[in-house]
């Protein structure tokens, strides 16, 4: 039962962290895989077949989201670097 509690709340929080704006779901996935795939494995998770096809249809929606925003940061570097070697 505390196995199935714990999946449900993690499956809850990462549709929260769905919702959230760019760089504050970053942090959040971050945490959220800190704290729940970090000692457990996702084998681990006891969840119904409606809810896992939820969680994985999320995991493929974030590691997307985590590739265009790393892209993203990258290029705001890039630039950032470019100003600052202007303006030596």
């Amino acid at each position: 039962m505390e196995r199935r509690n714990r999946s449900l709340k993690a499956l809850a929080n990462l549709k929260y962290i769905n919702e959230l704006d760019a760089d504050l779901r970053a942090e959040s996935l971050k945490s959220w895989v800190e704290e729940n795939l970090s000692q457990n494995k996702i084998e681990d998770f006891d969840l119904d077949i409606n809810d896992l096809n939820i969680l994985s249809e999320l995991f493929y929606k974030n590691i997307s989201f985590l590739k265009a925003h790393r892209k993203d940061m990258k290029s705001q570097i890039q630039n950032h670097k470019k100003i600052r070697e202007f303006l030596k």
